[in-house]
């Protein structure tokens, strides 16, 4: 055997041995071997998002902040917040599963948005406590809307940056789930707060019913709720009292935000747009600045 045969054996041996001469190797169904890959369950689960869609096209992931489009073809393109960011690679599929390449992790985190929104210009300080502050509806979502067309959304926004003001004074530590007129998922701004470990959740809302007779306030906890959370209630109550709206009491409903809510939670309906003398109310700055008052005193009370 000539000198150039053995070379030329040599060659193929050392390129079947980086082909994995070995035999055959196995990863995941479908999956490249030598790719470290996860499922898309677990990229959406790295990045603090939930899947909120998919097909078997694409796959939607989301929080409090941020979407991200995923499509799940090789070579498919991803995007954040609305805007193209890359390749999502290599994109395999096994039955329902899809795996995708590990390194978008860190191709997507960079261009992700606070999962939390936070007051500009808010400065760290020493605080007592800890509360989050969920404006209700927003944007597409406006709520109910009074006979002479005040929104919802406005007001719960008024009244909780507000009382966020107010608490911020005190001493106290605020996170609103929205400084502004933004859409966001009723399980996301339970999140915010399960993510803060919060000493309480408060939901501010504005009430509406068939009949234009009923007004008054009320302050909601789950049918679950801990003696906390009624704790809560009550102090909050007892404080809104005092504005002179009419008190419909503390009382239980399954609200999503409340059951959502690891830690104590209430739900506080302003008044009723459906009522002239509430609705005339709750579009008064000094009405709704009595109320704000009264909503942080009762949750100051709470804390203590």
């Amino acid at each position: 055997m000539t000198t150039r045969t053995w070379i030329c054996i040599a060659v193929a041996c050392l390129a079947l041995g980086i082909a994995g001469c070995q035999g055959p190797q196995h990863g995941p169904p479908g999956v490249v071997v030598g790719e470290k890959t996860m499922t898309i369950e677990q990229l959406a689960s790295q990045l603090g998002l939930r899947i909120d869609k998919r097909d078997d096209t694409f796959v939607i992931m989301k929080n409090a902040a941020n979407t991200v489009i995923v499509f799940t073809h090789t070579d498919g393109r991803f995007f954040v917040n609305g805007k193209p960011a890359g390749s999502a690679g290599n994109v395999k599929r096994s039955g329902d599963a899809v795996y995708v390449p590990t390194t978008l992790v860190e191709q997507i985190r960079p261009l992700l948005r606070s999962s939390v929104p936070e007051k500009p210009g808010v400065k760290p300080r020493k605080t007592t406590g800890l509360v989050v502050i969920d404006a209700g509806h927003g944007a597409h979502d406006p709520g109910t809307i009074s006979p002479s067309g005040i929104q919802e959304k406005s007001i719960n926004l008024r009244v909780a940056a507000k009382v966020a003001n107010l608490l911020e004074q005190r001493g106290i530590g605020v996170v609103m789930t929205r400084w502004q007129d933004q859409f966001i998922e009723l399980e996301d701004r339970a999140a915010i707060a399960n993510q803060r470990n919060a000493d309480l959740f408060v939901s501010i809302h504005s009430d509406s019913a068939p009949s234009s007779s009923a007004q008054g306030f009320t302050v909601y906890v789950a049918p679950a709720a801990s003696a906390d959370a009624y704790r809560a209630a009550q102090a909050i109550n007892q404080a809104m009292e005092k504005t002179g709206m009419s008190n419909r009491g503390v009382r239980e409903n399954d609200y999503r935000v409340l059951v959502h809510t690891d830690g104590p939670a209430v739900l506080i309906e302003l008044g009723y747009l459906s009522n002239a003398q509430d609705a005339a109310r709750l579009a008064d700055d000094s009405f709704r600045d009595r109320l704000a008052q009264a909503i942080a005193d009762g949750i100051q009370a709470f804390l203590r």
